[in-house]
């Protein structure tokens, strides 16, 4: 069983503490008194970011998505052809320092698009201030990827104007936030805390399949565990795995699935998570099943983010790794030019 001694040994970077004070740090970066900024009319929306970065730019789609404003994700070099001195393009890398997103940031200033751009310092910061646009330095804590609650709240509050989300629902989140830090975190190294669990159980190459309201959690699920846990690990929407994706279980395998349900998903979603789990029981296939909390998409993604990041922090530390260093994107970053 994970105790406390064995915590410290493998994590000896000290990423759980961060995971510890995860809605402190949210609340206070929702309260702190910053301008929120209005640009008026915005009828698309870009999101670009890699990693980290990119995982915020999820959430804010799946916010927008009951809105009329069209959202793009960019997690790479180009900005859509749609775009255009009209569109709004928000740019975040947390190092301030990351390619992909420099890239973008340099081409939406070429297009005359409206900008607005967060980081901790780094060459993003120097680009806005030199063609004055609008920017907002947000601290990292331990590492990009640690630092999500940071930047989404800082977010959240400065993007409030065009957001179809209210303060008291804002609120109920980071209150949310605070509820699940008791059943996760290293307070409670017991057989009842939910991510030790989760972590236990997972094993082989994990599938994880999701409804499409919780695309968000899920690839950031796969992320943290490639990232903390060193793991490869494969996602699929389960209603378009139930049309191919399904007939790889025809034989057997080493990946074992992960079913990210939402308590309110769609009655016919709900259908195939029944009809998926008959399938795998009558095939003898073990699973795990999460269900998000109750509540608004923001509570829903940042509880199962929450969750889904300590259990790759305690799988990693089951398998004796250390989950901070990640020596390959650092191989990538030296090789670039």
């Amino acid at each position: 069983m994970l105790d406390l001694n064995l915590l410290q040994k493998y994590d000896s970077n000290g990423m759980y503490k961060v995971y510890d004070i995860w809605p402190q740090i949210a609340r206070q970066q929702y309260e702190t008194n910053v301008d929120f900024i209005d640009f008026g009319g915005i009828s698309h929306i870009v999101f670009a970011g890699m990693g980290g970065s990119g995982a915020i730019g999820d959430i804010f789609s799946a916010i927008l998505s009951k809105t009329d404003i069209h959202v793009d994700i960019v997690k790479g070099y180009l900005l859509p052809k749609t775009v255009n001195s009209k569109s709004l393009v928000i740019v975040t890398s947390i190092s301030g320092n990351t390619e992909e997103s420099l890239t973008v940031l340099r081409e939406a200033i070429k297009i005359k698009a409206k900008v607005i751009a967060f980081s901790d310092d780094g060459k993003m910061q120097k680009i806005c201030e030199e063609n004055r646009l609008e920017y907002k330095r947000i601290p990292m804590i331990h590492s990009p990827r640690a630092s999500f609650p940071t930047f989404l709240f800082s977010m959240l509050r400065v993007l409030e104007s065009f957001l179809p989300i209210d303060k008291k629902e804002i609120i109920d989140s980071l209150d949310e936030l605070e509820k699940q830090k008791e059943r996760i975190s290293s307070i409670n190294l017991s057989k009842g805390n939910p991510a030790i669990n989760l972590a236990t159980s997972i094993s082989g190459i994990p599938l994880i399949y999701y409804p499409w309201g919780l695309q968000s959690a899920a690839i950031r699920f796969k992320n943290s565990l490639q990232e903390n846990s060193k793991m490869h690990v494969i996602t699929e929407d389960i209603i378009e795995a139930c049309h191919n994706g399904i007939v790889s279980w025809d034989k057997p395998s080493i990946v074992k699935p992960i079913l990210i349900q939402g308590t309110d998903d769609y009655i016919k979603t709900k259908e195939r998570w029944k009809i998926l789990k008959e399938f795998f029981n009558e095939k003898n296939i073990e699973f795990d099943e999460v269900v998000s909390v109750n509540g608004n998409i923001l509570s829903k993604l940042i509880n199962l983010i929450y969750l889904f990041d300590y259990s790759s922090i305690y799988r990693a530390v089951l398998s004796e790794i250390n989950p901070t260093p990640v020596s390959p994107i650092d191989y990538v970053k030296r090789k670039l030019h």
